[in-house]
């Protein structure tokens, strides 16, 4: 993804203050000069300026141009050498798009238990999968002076203007269970697409071969896309023709108020689609499941299904899901421990970690019965 032209003139700026090119009181380039420079117009320059006056970095005089700030004026700036263990506040922000659940709150109950070892409290804030809440949430706990910041950031979000800013200035950062492609991001995720693989492989050695595929909308975010990619990779390793038909990728996020609008959508769906032997879900894997047995499916004679992601009691329900089990404490000691190090050291190499995830076999899945599926409601 291309970087925005005036977020590359704000860090070539940047990058001149740090390296000492530009003292305190120097004047740095005119809008026009920058504009010829980097060939864009006046008003993308003035935008890139205007953060840097906002933050404090340059002021102007009126009718003189900008100057760089007094260091006394800018220590708020995010330099990476201003982080130290010395000065720190031992606080660290995790903002999360809602504490809803299993997977969620076991990773997040382990983060802050291995962050209180290392003598860090934690923040804990919900977007509800807001991008315009998380950048506001961004915004607030940095004034607060915390020391890093772990991100789960919003579904469907492609791209958040704070988190690239503080990419760039090598603030300690961590993004957890999706990454933004195109920002160098440190990044803890689970590896999506081996486990979709795993799963559809799954269905494929049990006979399936008409296996349909069902999601919420999968455009921005990372971890359903890479499922949907590690679902059609085992497809085209068995020689399986990829067939949109097969496809319901436009549920809700799972909210009760939701509910009934996903199920009319899975009920329509399976009555259009026959044929369909079994079912990969990449996520709403109840509910989905609720609506076969409402529609009178038996599973899984009649249809098989396996989830990504596990869920608390699975295995109490009426219907165990055979399911991929995200390693939720591994990812997060993974992500603490890449947390510390970028604290103790932000000018180290960025790095994306996928930690594999579990297959676990349950009551949901077994032994294709016919290759076309003959329920009537």
């Amino acid at each position: 993804m291309r970087v925005p032209f005036y977020m590359q003139i704000r860090q070539y700026i940047m990058d001149h203050i740090q390296q000492g090119k530009w003292k305190p009181n120097d004047k740095i380039p005119s809008e026009n000069e920058l504009a010829e420079k980097f060939q864009v117009s006046r008003i993308t320059v003035k935008k890139a300026l205007d953060a840097l006056v906002e933050e404090g970095i340059i002021y102007r005089i009126q009718g003189r141009g900008s100057f760089v700030a007094k260091k006394e004026d800018s220590e708020h700036i995010i330099y990476p050498n201003n982080v130290s263990q010395q000065n720190s506040s031992k606080l660290i922000a995790c903002i999360i798009p809602r504490l809803n659940s299993q997977f969620i709150t076991i990773m997040m109950s382990e983060i802050e238990k291995l962050l209180a070892q290392h003598g860090y409290r934690v923040i804990l804030c919900q977007t509800y999968d807001s991008q315009q809440l998380e950048t506001q949430i961004l915004k607030e706990v940095l004034r607060l002076g915390v020391d890093g910041l772990i991100i789960y950031p919003a579904e469907g979000e492609t791209y958040n203007e704070e988190i690239l800013k503080l990419t760039i200035e090598k603030f300690p950062l961590v993004l957890i269970d999706r990454y933004f492609r195109g920002i160098g991001a440190n990044s803890v995720c689970t590896d999506n697409v081996l486990g979709a693989y795993e799963a559809t492989k799954h269905l494929l050695e049990l006979g399936h071969t008409k296996i349909g595929i069902v999601s919420s909308i999968p455009e921005g975010t990372t971890s359903i896309e890479d499922r949907i990619k590690g679902f059609e990779k085992a497809l085209t390793e068995y020689n399986i023709p990829i067939d949109h038909r097969l496809y319901l990728l436009d549920l809700h996020l799972t909210l009760e108020e939701h509910d009934h609008i996903n199920k009319d959508k899975i009920k329509n769906f399976l009555s259009n689609h026959r044929d369909i032997t079994a079912l990969f879900l990449v996520n709403n894997g109840l509910t989905v499941i609720e609506a076969a047995l409402e529609m009178g499916y038996t599973i899984p004679q009649d249809l098989s299904m396996i989830m990504f992601d596990d869920y608390e009691f699975s295995h109490l329900h009426k219907v165990p899901p055979t399911c991929i089990r995200q390693q939720e404490t591994l990812l997060a000691q993974e992500a603490v421990k890449l947390m510390i190090s970028t604290i103790e050291n932000p000018l180290q190499k960025r790095q994306q970690i996928f930690v594999p995830p579990k297959l676990i076999v349950r009551s949901s899945t077994d032994v294709c019965q016919t290759s076309t599926n003959q329920h009537v409601d």
